[in-house]
């Protein structure tokens, strides 16, 4: 057995196949890729990686199989698998993700490749666990895959509290030995009240994850720590700069240089900011990054406020509109990033709880649901961004051409211009 002393959990002790997997490449790798990515721009303690938290997921899953009493194999999978759950991770873990995606099909969790060969798949046939079934655990499938992949996994439990522990943000504590104490799994949902087969996320037959009997404010107080944790440190606007000016970056160096996707997705953060300062055509993009010389916000819009042509726009729409806008502008390509967030979502609220023996799922179930998806849509933004001196002539165009009407923008696509308080 290994002991690990950890920021958040205390004492971890690890044994067995995860004590196997620890010191395999492909976990030490994840000592080398931060949790947060550039958030570390805004809060400069949040320099905790993909290792710490894989080991919190482990603690997390270890309590709730002890709780839930499953044992022998099935056990180990899971073990196995929330150790393993983070190594498709790239560089800088979600920021380069849709651009690797569109070249490799893969996304972080599609590992089955990774944990077939090498010392993982050694490791885990040794201990007479199959590497296809770990790997689909970590993808969301099979048997009590919700517990490590799913809107209640231990995953989300260990980030929310890790994450503002290290940023200092005290908006994601939550109760994570309460969760996993009052974590149960049922076998047959089926009135009109409770989730329907359909919307099953377990895969069709496996037994549902759910919250027991009294614990709704327990699965809201996880919706309202994800909500609050989102636009103070997720969607921070200095670390959503830094993430588009990344994976600028990391499209430059795939477009002028032989390295792949694939070659990219296994980097980590050392070897990716050593690959873009080497390249040309990406090192001005490095040098601003390593020096915090960042782009600046030429505008950031609200929702409601960009036409449904931008909110529906594919990745080919998105770099003609830079194009465009950088014509406009009169600046050169490069000086322009069109920043797209995803349509707003809270998987969390299909989160299951059982209430006067039903289980139903939480947003028929709980108001707060309601205030929260209209929160998070009042805090989603467009962004462009733009080199300073380049803001205003980009942020005019920008306006022009996205269809934004100037005066309903957050950020305003004029300067601001010296006045007195009568002329106000």
């Amino acid at each position: 057995m290994t002991t690990v002393k950890d920021t958040v959990h205390d004492h971890i002790e690890i044994d067995g196949v995860a004590a196997a997997l620890l010191d395999t490449p492909a976990v030490q790798r994840l000592r080398h890729v931060k949790q947060l990515g550039t958030v570390q721009l805004v809060y400069p303690s949040a320099n905790h990686t993909r290792f710490e938290h894989s080991l919190g997921v482990y603690h997390l899953a270890r309590q709730a199989l002890d709780g839930l009493g499953i044992e022998g194999r099935q056990a180990d999978r899971i073990e196995a698998a929330a150790m393993l759950h983070d190594v498709g991770h790239g560089p800088f873990s979600h920021n380069l993700e849709s651009l690797t995606h569109r070249r490799t099909g893969k996304y972080h969790d599609d590992v089955a490749e990774l944990l077939e060969g090498g010392e993982v798949g050694e490791v885990l046939r040794e201990h007479d666990l199959d590497p296809e079934e770990v790997a689909g655990i970590v993808a969301g499938e099979g048997k009590y895959a919700g517990l490590v992949s799913g809107e209640l996994d231990v995953d989300r439990m260990d980030y929310l509290v890790r994450d503002a522990y290290h940023t200092g943000v005290p908006y994601g504590t939550i109760d994570t030995e309460r969760f996993v104490r009052e974590l149960t799994f049922v076998e047959g949902i089926g009135d009109a009240d409770r989730a329907s087969d359909a919307d099953r996320v377990d895969g069709a037959g496996s037994p549902a994850l759910v919250l027991d009997e009294g614990n709704v404010q327990t699965a809201e107080s996880l919706l309202l720590a994800r909500a609050l944790m989102n636009p103070v440190v997720y969607t921070h606007h200095v670390a959503r700069i830094s993430k588009a000016m990344l994976r600028r970056a990391a499209a430059e160096l795939l477009d002028a240089t032989a390295t792949t996707a694939a070659e990219l997705r296994r980097m980590d953060d050392h070897d990716f900011l050593a690959a873009i300062r080497d390249c040309p055509a990406a090192a001005e993009l490095s040098r601003r990054y390593d020096e915090r010389d960042l782009y600046k916000r030429a505008v950031w819009a609200e929702y409601g406020d960009v036409p449904d042509r931008v909110h529906d726009a594919d990745h080919a729409t998105e770099l003609a509109l830079e194009r465009e806008i950088a014509a406009e502008a009169g600046v050169d390509r490069e000086d322009v990033i069109l920043d797209v967030p995803a349509e707003p979502s809270m998987r969390e609220s299909t989160a299951r709880v059982t209430v006067n023996g039903e289980v139903r799922r939480l947003e028929r179930q709980s108001p707060l649901v309601s205030a929260l998806r209209v929160a998070q849509r009042n805090q989603w933004r467009l962004g462009v961004y733009a080199p300073d001196s380049a803001t205003d002539r980009v942020g005019r165009a920008a306006a022009e051409v996205l269809g934004l009407d100037p005066d309903a923008l957050v950020i305003e696509v004029r300067k601001a211009i010296s006045t007195t308080l009568d002329e106000f």
